[in-house]
């Protein structure tokens, strides 16, 4: 009992790269993982809110369906404008966040640590853009019906978001179009496709594409434009990172061990 205990507290001391694990082991990691365990726990918790403070079957709906319909809207703007923006890393007390929740998940893709957000910043993310709309509609029940439903769509799209970057072939005809979708995002050219589970939105503001629609591949894909040039001016993320790294994270993993 004694090394059970041991290895699963040793589960996530060290590293998981998603293109080697199958859909066992990424089940096995996500149920384990902190952040997916806090968003069950707060939906729980949210859901025994709503039973205190029950709001009616139509402000109920309304509340849900809401929290459902905002979800895909305010990920794609701060996918887009904050995460892909270029002003987190130009200001030293955005740079550690800038790197956490997107520098390196673009650096190496794969990397399923630094894949989920960070709770200091998705749990206010899903608070401001659920629980004010769900208070207008069914008060306190409502808001804890609407937040209940932000986080656990965040949890389906965590994981669908891993299921992307996992080496495997989805039988379902839905989860491989939005895998083609995201992995262009990440490997041939980040300036769209910004949807992750839901593109609708990258389609009204034109940012959806196929591959054949931008033949030539992205030289920032990996490193979202922050290079050694720009690294002169704004030092903070590279202090951090020991360096910049260039190039495709399997190739320079390679290099390394080469080395």
């Amino acid at each position: 009992m004694a090394s059970a205990d041991a290895a699963s507290s040793n589960f996530w001391n060290r590293s998981h790269y998603l293109d080697r694990m199958n859909l066992r082991d990424l089940v096995i990691a996500y149920f384990q993982h902190y952040t997916i365990i806090s968003y069950l726990l707060l939906s729980a918790a949210s859901i025994a809110m709503f039973a205190f403070y029950p709001t009616t079957p139509l402000a109920t709906a309304g509340s849900i369906l809401a929290g459902i319909v905002i979800y895909p809207l305010v990920w794609y703007m701060l996918h887009r404008f904050v995460l892909h923006g270029q002003w987190m890393y130009k200001r030293k007390m955005f740079a550690k966040t800038w790197k956490r929740i997107h520098y390196d998940h673009h650096q190496d893709p794969n990397h399923l640590e630094v894949l989920f957000g960070a709770l200091y910043t998705t749990l206010p993310t899903i608070a401001v853009a659920t629980l004010p709309i769900g208070y207008w509609i069914g008060g306190i029940g409502g808001a804890a019906a609407a937040f209940a439903t932000g986080l656990l769509t965040t949890c389906y799209y965590e994981f669908v978001h891993c299921m992307q970057h996992l080496a495997f072939k989805p039988k379902s005809k839905l989860i491989g179009y939005m895998k083609q979708r995201h992995l262009e995002h990440h490997f041939h050219h980040e300036s769209g496709n910004y949807g992750i589970t839901n593109f609708g939105w990258d389609k009204v503001f034109r940012t959806y594409y196929h591959r054949k629609d931008i033949p030539k591949r992205s030289a920032t894909v990996f490193n979202l434009g922050y290079d050694e040039k720009v690294a002169k001016s704004y030092p903070w993320v590279k202090e951090l990172s020991g360096g910049i790294a260039s190039g495709h994270p399997r190739r320079r993993s390679q290099q390394k061990s080469d080395g």
